[in-house]
């Protein structure tokens, strides 16, 4: 069986994110006047949600004390604004430097190019998110080098449906067993998993107690992997 693409997930996968992420909430609930205040333990409770909106959806609905924070009737329409807010923060915040790539990541993906594999993102977060981190890690010219992305916006069914890795695989015109597929998250393990797509994991100190059970492979990271080890992986699989 022949390799013939690779699929990332974006956030925690391509970059260490979720601090920054974390922070940008924070920030926006300040600016609305809300008092909540995550913390790095409920955030990663939280990160079981996929999701902006939906986090804050269901931390809201966690306790009557975060329901009292937000009226019911006004919920959606804050909501809507909160993520506005934390979107405009979390860019800041990688135009700053704030986000770094993940060991490993930009020299695989000039790898894959050389080699004439397909590249795709399939991840829940916003095409806004995606651009602002690819565009200060890569450039303005990031898109071109990638033939499939799915997010938030086009594939709203989030993680672990496997809508967005089913979706990159229709617009690669290649099947589950053709790829592999990168994740940090036990969500997107199943995501990539449901869409019949081999997965390997890097976790990161956000999702490192997740269950990886049925994962290819698990490493701390991608710094010393290249891509004849994947292809060996994938291979592996098939035989």
């Amino acid at each position: 069986m022949t390799l013939k693409a690779l699929i990332f997930d974006v956030d925690g996968t391509l970059a260490d994110t979720e601090a920054a992420h974390l922070a940008a909430f924070n920030e926006s609930f300040q600016s609305m006047g809300i008092p909540w205040m995550w913390d790095v333990p409920t955030y990663k409770g939280l990160l079981m949600v996929s999701g902006g909106k939906e986090r804050m959806r269901h931390y809201w609905a966690s306790s009557d004390e975060n329901a009292a924070a937000i009226a019911s009737e006004s919920l959606s329409a804050t909501i809507e604004t909160l993520h506005r807010l934390k979107t405009a923060a979390y860019e800041r915040l990688v135009a700053e430097g704030f986000v770094t790539m993940r060991p490993g990541i930009l020299p695989l993906i000039e790898e894959a190019i050389a080699a004439g594999l397909a590249l795709g993102i399939a991840t829940t977060t916003s095409a806004a998110n995606v651009s602002a981190l690819l565009s200060k890690a890569i450039g303005p010219e990031w898109r071109a080098q990638f033939q499939a992305v799915e997010d938030a916006s086009t594939a709203p069914s989030k993680k672990p449906h496997p809508q967005a890795y089913q979706q990159v695989l229709q617009c690669l015109m290649v099947e589950g067993r053709d790829c592999m597929a990168f994740e940090d998250s036990e969500n997107g393990l199943r995501a990539a998993s449901a869409a019949g797509i081999p997965t390997i994991v890097t976790p990161n100190a956000f999702t490192s107690d997740h269950d990886f059970t049925g994962a290819t492979k698990c490493f701390p990271h991608l710094g010393e992997v290249h891509l004849v080890d994947i292809e060996a992986l994938h291979t592996k699989i098939f035989d």
